[in-house]
């Protein structure tokens, strides 16, 4: 049965008509030596994935980044990659690699290598140590700053190759490796590596670009996103001397009787950014925002039928959504609606005790989140606009990174076929229009590569950017796998692309 893709984007052709176009399970060939392997590489596995959070790689803190690099690179060259090179970006570098395997199709790989900073006095278990922990009902997890984002998933992956290569077999598919360093930056740099003449040819040959993940939710169940929001990270700076109000140094707060506030001038034009309810209230902001279509209806649904709400609050410890919305409002929220958010405020004194001071600079860190047919520049160039003609052109703007939504159709075959291998574990995969995070897909499935790419992969872990996060490794819960049937997946992920 074919499909229009313009009724599918038009919303006329409903998910339950992909499901039934797809083509059915593939016939996956005997893997029982390669699963052997895996079986046998565990505790190679659990190693590996703690020896990479021993690895510190913080761009936004310049720490270890380039025995990051350096260390990615022997990852790669590890599992089986011929060809493996550091490219250079005018921030930090990438990792570019390839493996020919002689197969007849050629699988792009994207991978970060950087992590999230990190307070160790917020931890449990020292962040940096990765220590097998107990988590109470799930059962033994690695515990440390990047072992679900994104590393164990990562880690996952290259165990698969080793199995792979372990059980004396080629692997079924070429692969093309791109690991940034700046993911958590909001990848300012990463276009320089991908659109860089080696990375493009080889990502030309590639049926389409995954990124491992921990798929499988508190519950067990696992969803296929077909995009991703876009992001800006940026920062609001308020300052005397470029108000021309206020002090331009530091002064005592009994001076506040007679000179203007340079903080509240940043609170002011932070309150401005968004209405009464909390949604962002920036001129234009709107304008460009894409309706869903039927399709994506129908798939959130479904969804709100199939995902459990308690679960979801439990996980973030909320009782309530916000604007007081229902489930099914709450996630359409989370993948169509745009994003104003305060990562922090600095400003003047925030050590032990009082300290009675006036500030002459304040700080507000912010995220945006982006929705189609929304964009990087626009976003800003809106914020911009937003701030002068509210008497807040003053306030520096300055823009750390981010990049555009991203999106890849339900038809795609990569996308059909990572579903079927879902199926063929057992497993009714939940179709989700768009992830409420970012990932910067946009530099594939955008010009000039537009090649579809994915999340895949099964396999636990939560609190990615917060304390304690952590990434199964031994499940208690029978429909959650731990690291071992996360690399059967990625196994079977390969074959079945093959």
């Amino acid at each position: 049965m074919s499909i229009n893709r313009r009724d599918f984007v038009q919303g006329t052709v409903g998910t339950g008509v992909l499901l039934a176009a797809a083509p059915a399970a593939f016939a996956a060939p005997k893997l029982d030596d390669i699963y052997a392997q895996i079986a046998k590489g565990h505790d190679a596995s659990v190693v590996r994935l703690q020896d990479w959070i021993h690895q510190i790689t913080i761009a936004a803190e310049n720490k270890g980044m380039e025995e990051g690099c350096q260390y990615m690179m022997q990852l790669a060259r590890d599992a089986g990659f011929q060809h493996v090179e550091r490219v250079p970006t005018r921030g930090y570098p990438s990792v570019f690699a390839t493996l020919d395997a002689g197969a007849k199709r050629t699988l792009g790989v994207y991978f970060m290598y950087d992590v999230k900073q990190v307070d160790p006095s917020e931890w449990s278990s020292p962040p940096w140590e990765a220590r097998l922990v107990d988590i109470p009902g799930l059962g033994k997890a690695v515990m440390g700053r990047g072992a679900v984002n994104q590393k164990g998933p990562q880690a996952a992956f290259l165990s698969a190759l080793h199995a792979i290569r372990a059980a004396g077999r080629k692997l079924p598919v070429n692969l093309v490796l791109i690991a940034e360093s700046e993911e958590e930056m909001g990848s300012p740099n990463f276009p320089d590596a991908v659109l860089a003449p080696q990375v493009r040819a080889a990502l030309e040959k590639c049926i389409g670009v995954f990124m491992p993940e921990a798929a499988q939710s508190l519950d067990g169940t696992v969803t296929v996103s077909l995009g991703a929001k876009g992001v800006v990270e940026l920062e609001l700076v308020s300052s005397g001397e470029k108000w021309g109000r206020g002090p331009s140094i530091d002064v005592h707060s009994s001076n506040r009787a007679r000179l203007d506030s340079p903080a509240f001038h940043l609170v002011e034009a932070l309150h401005s950014l968004i209405d009464a309810k909390g949604d962002p209230a920036i001129d234009g902001w709107w304008d460009d925002v894409r309706p869903l279509s039927a399709a994506e209806e129908s798939m959130l649904d479904i969804a709100a039928k199939r995902m459990n709400e308690a679960s979801a609050k439990k996980s973030m410890g909320v009782t309530h959504w916000a604007r007081d919305a229902d489930w099914r409002q709450a996630l359409e929220d989370m993948c169509a609606r745009p994003t104003v958010n305060i990562e922090g405020l600095v400003g003047g004194y925030t050590g032990e005790g009082g300290k009675t001071v006036l500030p002459h600079r304040a700080t507000a860190k912010l995220d945006f989140r982006l929705v189609p047919d929304m964009t990087r520049d626009g976003a800003v160039a809106e914020l911009k606009a937003h701030l002068a003609k509210r008497g807040f052109g003053d306030v520096e703007v300055k823009v750390s990174g981010g990049y555009d939504p991203t999106t890849t159709a339900a038809d795609a075959a990569l996308i059909r076929t990572m579903a079927r291998v879902y199926e063929a574990d057992g497993i009714d995969p939940i179709y989700w229009p768009r992830r409420g995070g970012s990932w910067p897909g946009f530099v594939f499935t955008g010009e000039p590569l537009k090649l579809p790419a994915a999340h895949f992969g099964l396999g636990h872990g939560l609190r990615a950017h917060a304390p304690d996060e952590y990434y199964l490794i031994e499940s208690l819960n029978p429909r959650i796998v731990g690291i071992d049937g996360a690399v059967r997946s990625f196994v079977q992920c390969l074959y079945a692309l093959a």
